[in-house]
């Protein structure tokens, strides 16, 4: 905000009516606030593509806003830019962005500056005061952050009352020898996924729909709509991000065809439910659960919850054609298996659809600290049909076998100091 306002460009941006939101994450994970009430009931009721410009570096679909399909990056200027033209269907370097003052047309060229007048605006507006008098109370903070409530403990407080940061589940039962690695029986998939699956699909992001699981969830706990924020701000609250894993938007789940969003079908009974509703039913009847994928499955830059969901939902697998390089790792930290077809094999040459209930063996040599490179499945189907392949073992290094025997590299870690 310094630089805004030694550079006088404060007043000119609100009379442009772009006035400071907030600092950070504001558009990038969806904190950008709703759209106009009318404006999202008629892309709702019409189905329509409607597009956003932001200089910020995510763009994934229904991240920056469940309403906006698309989502173009753009420099800060550009984005002012647009905003003006009102429009993304133009061509900037011919066509004008309105009419000024005087009736003339006004170009993009007209009002870009050059490299030396950005180069003299820096001069002019950064100075190392700004960074002396700002840092010098950060470990400070303002009025607010002093009277946050505190308490001398050697280690946090938990407060059951808090909608914002709960005590996660990862350590219950926790002891300090790991179990034995045991074969996955009788598991059912949670979902079937297409090709390019990302961790923005995974993860929640953006603001929390008041219909889905998550919203329920606060809405039970006393928590208004206009009070949920978003699961950027709720992410130290397990039970908020684990209803809103697989629940983006746009995620297509291929057992529900026809559908958008944390949608499934409940096996065997073929009731329809959200995905973590389906979870929490498997869960109950005890049966583990695997998840379908095809190629590059895990892009994106939603790291830690695609992972962190994707354990506390009971998913003990993820079979898919490839893997981005961080997920899969991130899964093996989670204590789940990332398995992957044999080259020139899938879901599709298989014919799996998702309703079969699986079997994955061959797991025992990890308890002896050796690696596995493959694992057998069988896919029983409804009508007794089994389907029996191989796929490998995404666990490519020792330390990672390791951490899946511990559950994880959480509890791996908790032991070792444990230990120390």
């Amino acid at each position: 905000m310094d630089y805004l306002e030694r550079a006088d460009l404060v007043d000119p941006l609100d009379q442009l009516g772009f006035y400071l939101a907030g600092f950070g994450c504001t558009t990038c994970i969806g904190n950008s606030g709703p759209l106009l009430e009318g404006v999202s009931d008629a892309v709702n009721e019409h189905d329509l593509s409607v597009v956003s410009v932001l200089s910020g570096n995510r763009n994934f679909e229904g991240r920056i806003h469940p309403d906006v399909k698309q989502n173009f990056l753009a420099s800060p200027p550009l984005v002012v830019a647009y905003a003006l033209a009102g429009t993304i269907d133009i061509d900037l370097s011919q066509e004008p962005l309105g009419t000024g003052s005087n009736g003339a047309p006004v170009f993009l060229s007209d009002l870009w500056p050059t490299d030396a007048e950005v180069a003299q605006a820096v001069r002019a507006s950064l100075t190392p005061e700004m960074f002396t008098e700002r840092y010098a109370s950060v470990y400070g903070g303002d009025e607010r952050w002093q009277a946050v409530p505190t308490t001398n403990a050697v280690t946090y407080a938990w407060d059951d009352r808090s909608t914002y940061v709960k005590l996660p589940p990862y350590f219950d039962g926790l002891t300090m020898e790991p179990g034995e690695v045991k074969d996955v029986e009788g598991a059912r998939v949670l979902a079937r996924l297409g090709d390019s699956v990302t961790t923005d699909h995974i993860s929640p992001a953006g603001n929390i729909r008041a219909n889905g699981p998550a919203g329920l969830y606060l809405t039970d706990g006393g928590v208004q709509p206009g009070d949920f924020n978003s699961y950027g701000t709720r992410r130290g609250n397990h039970e908020v991000m684990v209803r809103g894993t697989f629940a983006n938007v746009r995620i297509r789940n291929l057992m529900a065809p026809g559908t958008e969003g944390g949608v499934t079908v409940k096996l065997p009974e073929g009731t329809a439910m959200s995905i973590f509703d389906a979870a929490m039913a498997y869960a109950s009847e005890g049966t583990p659960l695997v998840i379908l994928g095809g190629k590059e499955y895990g892009t994106g830059s939603s790291r830690d919850w695609a992972a962190k969901g994707t354990k506390l939902l009971g998913i003990k697998a993820v079979l898919v054609e490839s893997f981005e390089r961080i997920h899969r790792s991130n899964l093996v930290g989670m204590g789940v298996l990332p398995l992957q077809y044999l080259p020139g094999e899938s879901a599709a040459t298989h014919g799996l659809d998702g309703t079969e209930v699986f079997d994955i063996t061959g797991l025992d040599p990890l308890n002896r600290g050796e690696m596995v490179p493959s694992v057998t499945l069988c896919a029983t189907r409804s009508n007794g049909e089994v389907v029996r392949f191989e796929a490998r073992l995404r666990i490519d290094t020792p330390t990672e076998a390791e951490y899946y025997r511990h559950g994880g590299v959480l509890n791996f870690v908790l032991r070792q100091l444990a230990a120390d």
